[in-house]
């Protein structure tokens, strides 16, 4: 697991093909949401600003944990964990 900051540019993400997992915070009703992308600005735009059908009901959000994989299996499965289960409770107490 390899934790990024926005400090980097785009030209490294897209030369060395990151994946993230992120976490966001409604800043209307606190709830979060936890998503996967390629590019984790262009993401967060999305979902404040073109929302989907969960987000634009929520927004506007906070970006408050996202983590960085180099292989996108990897990113889908750490996805996938965090929105099951045990996963879930391990995001909610260690991770926001």
């Amino acid at each position: 697991m390899v934790l990024r900051s926005f400090t980097r540019s785009r030209a490294f993400d897209s030369l060395f093909g990151m994946y993230y997992i992120y976490i966001l915070q409604s800043q209307k009703d606190k709830s979060y949401y936890t998503g996967f992308t390629e590019n984790l600005e262009e993401r967060l735009k999305d979902h404040n600003w073109l929302g989907s059908a969960y987000s634009k009901t929520k927004a506007p959000f906070e970006l408050v944990w996202f983590c960085g994989f180099k292989e996108k299996t990897k990113a889908l499965d750490f996805e996938k964990y965090l929105k099951q289960g045990s996963g879930f409770a391990f995001a909610r107490k260690r991770l926001v």
